[in-house]
């Protein structure tokens, strides 16, 4: 799985994304630190998971949704082999109880000491503004005592055509109490992610981004 990844980061899309999206990472060291963290980052596009692969330098696991294993047919079945290769974990966003075999999966990362990587909001902002989470990653780090890094990218979405800047902001670690709020600690992160972007903080959830919100925010 790991030479996957680096296939992937390396060979596949890494060289595509330095030279259209240039990114630069700022606090690099907070993501390449060694031992099981955890990565939190804002989403507004679905190339965020990998520049934030990217940026790590190391092997990161990443909770994906369920839809993107169930697709039906050859293509299906080649994107589940994909995703598998490349350290995603299979998650069912029906809400309730069904998360509980993805976030086990994802202790048992930090237990591995490897880097486990979450998009809190749980689908891509509609509006380039960072919303209210959710608090698996907070509740992990309680159980597991990794680290979390809050992650703040910039610059994913823009013009539709052309090359752009990509930012990846990390910011120093904060650590997590099993007598922590998750709730209040999760929206402390959250803010810490709006105000590195630079963006407001929306406390309620996002919801799926509509055509019509892509369109408006690609041509900011």
């Amino acid at each position: 799985m790991h030479a996957a990844q680096w296939w992937c980061r390396h060979v596949l899309v890494g060289p595509a994304l330095r030279v259209w999206h240039r990114p630069r990472v700022i606090g690099g060291q907070h993501l390449r630190r060694r031992g099981a963290v955890i990565l939190a980052a804002n989403h507004l596009a679905a190339c965020d998971s990998f520049h934030l692969a990217l940026a790590a330098r190391r092997p990161v696991f990443f909770l994906a949704k369920s839809d993107y294993f169930d697709q039906p047919g050859t293509g299906g079945a080649l994107r589940r082999r994909f995703f598998l290769a490349v350290g995603q974990i299979r998650v069912d966003r029906s809400g309730g109880s069904g998360s509980a075999p993805a976030l086990a999966a994802a202790q048992e990362v930090l237990t591995a000491g490897e880097a486990w990587a979450i998009h809190p909001e749980g689908t891509r902002s509609p509006d380039g503004r960072v919303h209210r989470g959710r608090t698996g990653a907070v509740r992990v780090a309680a159980l597991t005592g990794a680290p979390i890094v809050p992650v703040a990218i910039s610059g994913t979405v823009g013009r539709r055509w052309g090359r752009r800047r990509v930012t990846i902001r990390a910011l120093p670690p904060i650590r997590v109490a099993p007598t922590d709020d998750v709730r209040e600690k999760t929206d402390e992160l959250m803010r810490m992610i709006a105000t590195s972007v630079g963006v407001p903080y929306v406390d309620r959830y996002a919801r799926p981004r509509s055509a019509a919100d892509a369109a408006a925010i690609s041509d900011h």
